[in-house]
Protein backbone atom coordinates (compact mmCIF):
# COMPACT_ATOMS: atom_id res chain seq x y z
CA UNK A 1 0.00 0.00 0.00
CA UNK A 2 1.11 3.61 -0.73
CA UNK A 3 0.45 7.00 -0.06
CA UNK A 4 2.53 9.49 -1.69
CA UNK A 5 2.20 13.21 -1.40
CA UNK A 6 3.70 15.75 -3.77
CA UNK A 7 4.79 19.39 -3.30
CA UNK A 8 2.54 20.81 -5.51
CA UNK A 9 -0.08 20.99 -2.99
CA UNK A 10 -1.75 18.13 -0.40
CA UNK A 11 -5.79 17.76 -1.23
CA UNK A 12 -6.97 13.91 -2.18
CA UNK A 13 -7.63 12.61 -5.37
CA UNK A 14 -8.45 9.52 -7.23
CA UNK A 15 -5.77 6.95 -8.32
CA UNK A 16 -5.91 8.18 -11.96
CA UNK A 17 -5.83 11.43 -11.54
CA UNK A 18 -2.38 11.24 -9.41
CA UNK A 19 -0.62 8.89 -11.93
CA UNK A 20 -1.68 11.02 -14.28
CA UNK A 21 -0.64 14.49 -12.87
CA UNK A 22 2.04 13.60 -10.19
CA UNK A 23 -0.98 15.79 -7.81
CA UNK A 24 -1.78 15.81 -4.57
CA UNK A 25 -1.96 12.61 -2.04
CA UNK A 26 -3.42 9.08 -3.36
CA UNK A 27 -4.19 6.61 -0.55
CA UNK A 28 -4.40 3.24 -2.93
CA UNK A 29 -6.56 0.27 -1.06
CA UNK A 30 -6.23 -1.64 -4.14
CA UNK A 31 -3.11 -0.34 -6.09
CA UNK A 32 -2.26 -1.14 -9.75
CA UNK A 33 1.10 -3.04 -8.73
CA UNK A 34 2.56 -2.63 -12.94
CA UNK A 35 2.12 1.29 -11.92
CA UNK A 36 3.73 0.85 -8.52
CA UNK A 37 6.26 -1.35 -9.93
CA UNK A 38 7.33 1.45 -12.25
CA UNK A 39 7.48 3.98 -9.11
CA UNK A 40 9.86 1.33 -7.17
CA UNK A 41 12.05 1.34 -10.56
CA UNK A 42 12.16 4.86 -10.48
CA UNK A 43 13.44 5.36 -7.20
CA UNK A 44 14.74 2.38 -6.15
CA UNK A 45 12.39 1.01 -3.51
CA UNK A 46 13.05 -2.62 -1.90
CA UNK A 47 10.13 -4.66 -1.74
CA UNK A 48 11.57 -6.54 1.79
CA UNK A 49 9.76 -4.97 4.81
CA UNK A 50 10.87 -7.29 6.92
CA UNK A 51 14.24 -5.21 7.66
CA UNK A 52 12.66 -2.75 9.89
CA UNK A 53 13.05 -2.97 13.79
CA UNK A 54 13.57 0.48 14.68
CA UNK A 55 13.13 4.12 14.12
CA UNK A 56 15.85 6.03 11.76
CA UNK A 57 16.30 8.70 9.16
CA UNK A 58 19.26 8.27 6.90
CA UNK A 59 20.48 11.32 4.45
CA UNK A 60 21.49 9.83 1.27
CA UNK A 61 22.42 11.90 -2.63
CA UNK A 62 19.26 13.53 -3.42
CA UNK A 63 16.65 12.00 -1.04
CA UNK A 64 15.64 11.22 2.79
CA UNK A 65 15.28 7.63 3.92
CA UNK A 66 13.14 6.99 7.08
CA UNK A 67 12.40 3.71 8.75
CA UNK A 68 9.65 3.67 11.65
CA UNK A 69 8.54 1.01 13.71
CA UNK A 70 5.53 1.78 16.43
CA UNK A 71 5.22 -0.62 19.38
CA UNK A 72 1.76 -1.88 20.14
CA UNK A 73 -0.07 -0.26 22.83
CA UNK A 74 -2.57 -2.99 23.38
CA UNK A 75 -1.70 -6.64 24.33
CA UNK A 76 -3.16 -8.22 21.46
CA UNK A 77 -1.95 -5.92 19.17
CA UNK A 78 0.99 -5.73 17.02
CA UNK A 79 3.95 -2.99 15.93
CA UNK A 80 3.40 -0.95 13.04
CA UNK A 81 6.23 -0.57 10.55
CA UNK A 82 6.52 1.27 7.52
CA UNK A 83 9.09 3.57 5.49
CA UNK A 84 8.85 6.97 3.53
CA UNK A 85 11.06 8.50 1.13
CA UNK A 86 11.25 12.13 0.55
CA UNK A 87 12.85 14.51 -2.40
CA UNK A 88 12.37 17.86 -2.76
CA UNK A 89 8.98 17.57 -4.34
CA UNK A 90 7.87 13.95 -3.50
CA UNK A 91 7.15 12.10 0.00
CA UNK A 92 6.87 8.15 -0.99
CA UNK A 93 5.42 6.08 1.97
CA UNK A 94 5.47 2.47 1.51
CA UNK A 95 3.30 0.66 4.17
CA UNK A 96 1.52 -2.92 4.71
CA UNK A 97 -0.55 -2.17 7.46
CA UNK A 98 -2.10 1.29 6.49
CA UNK A 99 -1.59 3.16 9.19
CA UNK A 100 0.03 5.53 6.77
CA UNK A 101 -3.23 6.28 5.08
CA UNK A 102 -5.56 6.65 8.49
CA UNK A 103 -2.88 9.15 9.50
CA UNK A 104 -3.26 11.18 6.05
CA UNK A 105 -6.81 10.69 6.00
CA UNK A 106 -7.09 11.98 8.99
CA UNK A 107 -4.58 15.26 7.63
CA UNK A 108 -6.91 15.80 5.01
CA UNK A 109 -10.10 16.16 6.48
CA UNK A 110 -8.85 19.38 8.59
CA UNK A 111 -8.91 22.33 7.25
CA UNK A 112 -5.31 23.01 5.69
CA UNK A 113 -3.21 25.99 6.00
CA UNK A 114 -2.51 28.27 2.69
CA UNK A 115 0.85 27.05 1.18
CA UNK A 116 0.55 23.81 2.70
CA UNK A 117 3.80 22.15 2.04
CA UNK A 118 5.55 18.77 2.60
CA UNK A 119 7.69 20.05 5.68
CA UNK A 120 4.22 20.79 7.20
CA UNK A 121 2.29 17.59 5.87
CA UNK A 122 5.55 15.38 7.16
CA UNK A 123 5.17 17.23 10.71
CA UNK A 124 1.76 16.62 11.07
CA UNK A 125 1.79 13.15 10.15
CA UNK A 126 3.98 12.82 12.94
CA UNK A 127 2.51 14.61 15.21
CA UNK A 128 -0.67 12.36 14.81
CA UNK A 129 1.53 9.44 15.83
CA UNK A 130 1.91 10.98 19.19
CA UNK A 131 -1.69 12.63 19.56
CA UNK A 132 -2.70 10.30 22.02
CA UNK A 133 0.05 9.15 23.26
CA UNK A 134 0.31 11.44 26.54
CA UNK A 135 -3.24 9.65 27.79
CA UNK A 136 -1.72 6.41 26.35
CA UNK A 137 1.58 6.85 29.48
CA UNK A 138 -1.75 8.26 32.36
CA UNK A 139 -3.43 5.20 31.46
CA UNK A 140 0.49 3.17 32.52
CA UNK A 141 0.45 5.24 35.12
CA UNK A 142 -2.81 4.28 36.46
CA UNK A 143 -1.94 0.80 35.90
CA UNK A 144 1.40 0.91 37.96
CA UNK A 145 -0.88 2.82 40.74
CA UNK A 146 -3.48 0.05 40.63
CA UNK A 147 -0.85 -2.41 41.15
CA UNK A 148 0.59 -0.48 44.18
CA UNK A 149 -2.75 -0.27 45.81
CA UNK A 150 -2.90 -4.14 45.45
CA UNK A 151 0.21 -4.70 47.34
CA UNK A 152 -0.26 -2.62 50.06
CA UNK A 153 -3.87 -4.35 50.77
CA UNK A 154 -1.68 -7.75 50.03
CA UNK A 155 -3.23 -9.12 46.80
CA UNK A 156 -1.32 -8.95 44.09
CA UNK A 157 -1.42 -11.85 42.25
CA UNK A 158 1.53 -12.84 39.63
CA UNK A 159 2.66 -9.70 40.06
CA UNK A 160 6.26 -9.96 39.08
CA UNK A 161 4.16 -11.21 35.42
CA UNK A 162 2.56 -8.03 35.83
CA UNK A 163 5.50 -5.62 36.09
CA UNK A 164 7.82 -7.42 33.96
CA UNK A 165 5.37 -6.64 30.93
CA UNK A 166 4.90 -3.06 32.00
CA UNK A 167 8.88 -2.87 32.22
CA UNK A 168 9.22 -3.59 28.92
CA UNK A 169 6.32 -2.23 27.56
CA UNK A 170 7.55 1.07 29.25
CA UNK A 171 11.32 0.58 27.56
CA UNK A 172 9.70 0.01 24.31
CA UNK A 173 8.35 2.98 23.99
CA UNK A 174 11.37 5.07 26.22
CA UNK A 175 13.44 3.80 23.11
CA UNK A 176 11.05 4.79 20.95
CA UNK A 177 10.29 8.61 21.95
CA UNK A 178 14.06 8.85 21.92
CA UNK A 179 14.58 7.46 18.32
CA UNK A 180 11.62 10.00 17.10
CA UNK A 181 13.43 12.41 18.78
CA UNK A 182 16.79 11.81 16.98
CA UNK A 183 14.24 11.80 13.65
CA UNK A 184 12.97 14.98 14.66
CA UNK A 185 16.55 16.04 15.28
CA UNK A 186 17.65 15.19 11.64
CA UNK A 187 15.10 17.03 10.12
CA UNK A 188 15.75 20.21 11.92
CA UNK A 189 19.22 19.98 10.81
CA UNK A 190 17.70 20.19 7.32
CA UNK A 191 20.93 19.36 5.34
CA UNK A 192 19.17 18.14 2.32
CA UNK A 193 17.74 21.78 2.27
CA UNK A 194 14.43 20.33 1.61
CA UNK A 195 12.54 22.51 4.59
CA UNK A 196 11.94 26.11 4.85
CA UNK A 197 12.29 28.16 8.36
CA UNK A 198 8.60 27.27 9.29
CA UNK A 199 8.57 23.65 9.20
CA UNK A 200 11.91 23.76 11.29
CA UNK A 201 10.47 25.07 13.71
CA UNK A 202 7.84 22.09 13.85
CA UNK A 203 10.03 19.98 13.61
CA UNK A 204 11.88 21.47 16.52
CA UNK A 205 9.05 21.32 18.47
CA UNK A 206 8.03 17.84 17.00
CA UNK A 207 11.71 16.62 19.16
CA UNK A 208 11.12 18.38 22.01
CA UNK A 209 7.79 16.63 22.32
CA UNK A 210 9.19 13.16 22.03
CA UNK A 211 11.88 13.79 24.69
CA UNK A 212 9.11 14.90 27.29
CA UNK A 213 7.24 11.79 26.25
CA UNK A 214 10.49 9.71 26.85
CA UNK A 215 11.15 12.11 29.94
CA UNK A 216 7.55 10.62 30.92
CA UNK A 217 8.46 6.78 30.28
CA UNK A 218 11.54 7.73 32.45
CA UNK A 219 8.80 8.78 35.06
CA UNK A 220 7.07 5.91 34.84
CA UNK A 221 9.55 3.34 34.97
CA UNK A 222 10.68 4.43 38.14
CA UNK A 223 7.54 4.93 39.50
CA UNK A 224 7.50 0.85 38.95
CA UNK A 225 10.82 0.22 40.46
CA UNK A 226 9.49 2.07 43.31
CA UNK A 227 6.53 -0.36 43.38
CA UNK A 228 9.16 -3.01 43.32
CA UNK A 229 10.67 -1.60 46.34
CA UNK A 230 6.95 -1.32 48.03
CA UNK A 231 6.60 -5.12 47.14
CA UNK A 232 9.80 -6.03 48.61
CA UNK A 233 9.23 -4.03 52.04
CA UNK A 234 5.85 -5.44 52.44
CA UNK A 235 7.38 -8.88 51.56
CA UNK A 236 10.10 -8.11 54.44
CA UNK A 237 6.97 -6.70 56.73
CA UNK A 238 5.19 -9.98 56.57
CA UNK A 239 8.38 -12.41 57.13
CA UNK A 240 9.50 -10.54 60.43
CA UNK A 241 5.43 -10.46 61.56
CA UNK A 242 6.08 -14.11 61.42
CA UNK A 243 9.56 -14.42 62.97
CA UNK A 244 8.18 -11.32 65.47
CA UNK A 245 5.30 -14.39 65.74
CA UNK A 246 7.98 -17.73 66.06
CA UNK A 247 9.76 -15.71 68.37
CA UNK A 248 6.70 -15.40 71.03
CA UNK A 249 5.94 -19.08 70.98
CA UNK A 250 9.55 -20.20 71.56
CA UNK A 251 10.26 -17.71 74.53
CA UNK A 252 6.57 -18.58 76.15
CA UNK A 253 7.37 -22.02 75.40
CA UNK A 254 11.47 -22.19 76.55
CA UNK A 255 10.62 -22.17 80.31
CA UNK A 256 7.91 -24.66 80.33
CA UNK A 257 10.68 -26.90 77.96
CA UNK A 258 13.13 -26.07 80.91
CA UNK A 259 10.26 -27.25 83.73
CA UNK A 260 9.42 -30.70 81.47
CA UNK A 261 12.83 -31.28 80.96
CA UNK A 262 13.60 -30.69 84.76
CA UNK A 263 10.84 -33.15 86.13
CA UNK A 264 11.84 -35.55 83.16
CA UNK A 265 15.21 -36.54 85.04
CA UNK A 266 15.57 -40.33 85.77
CA UNK A 267 16.38 -39.52 89.88
CA UNK A 268 15.35 -41.59 92.76
CA UNK A 269 14.98 -39.10 94.95
CA UNK A 270 12.79 -35.89 94.20
CA UNK A 271 10.98 -34.94 96.34
CA UNK A 272 8.10 -32.91 94.60
CA UNK A 273 7.37 -36.60 92.87
CA UNK A 274 5.63 -38.12 96.13
CA UNK A 275 3.81 -34.95 96.84
CA UNK A 276 0.08 -34.82 96.67
CA UNK A 277 -0.56 -31.81 94.77
CA UNK A 278 2.82 -31.46 92.90
CA UNK A 279 1.45 -32.24 89.39
CA UNK A 280 -1.30 -29.47 89.58
CA UNK A 281 1.08 -27.04 91.05
CA UNK A 282 3.53 -27.50 87.91
CA UNK A 283 -0.04 -27.37 85.81
CA UNK A 284 -0.49 -23.57 87.49
CA UNK A 285 3.32 -22.50 87.44
CA UNK A 286 2.91 -23.45 83.83
CA UNK A 287 -0.25 -21.15 82.89
CA UNK A 288 1.15 -18.38 85.38
CA UNK A 289 4.13 -18.17 82.98
CA UNK A 290 1.99 -18.08 80.09
CA UNK A 291 -0.08 -15.69 81.43
CA UNK A 292 3.08 -13.32 82.59
CA UNK A 293 4.36 -14.04 79.16
CA UNK A 294 1.93 -12.49 77.03
CA UNK A 295 1.28 -9.59 79.71
CA UNK A 296 4.98 -8.65 78.76
CA UNK A 297 4.81 -9.30 75.28
CA UNK A 298 1.50 -7.21 75.36
CA UNK A 299 3.20 -4.40 77.19
CA UNK A 300 6.58 -4.44 74.92
CA UNK A 301 3.94 -4.14 72.20
CA UNK A 302 5.75 -7.52 70.25
CA UNK A 303 2.11 -8.35 69.66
Amino acid sequence: MYAVVTGSGIRQADEEAFWEQGNGICVLDEPQWEKLDAVRERFNIPYDESLIHFCKLENHAGYLYATLKIPPKQENDSSKSFRFYMWKEYLIFVDNAGTVCEQAENILQKKLRDRYTLGHFLYDFFAGLLGDDLLFLQELEREIAKIEEQVLRGCCPQFNIKVLGLKKKISKFYRYYMQLSDIGQELYDNEMGFFEKESLRRFDRLRDRALRLAGETQVLRDYTMQVQEVYQSEIGIRQNDVMKMLTVVTTIFLPLTLIAGWYGMNFAYMPELGMKYAYPVVIGISVLIIVLSLLVFKKKRYW
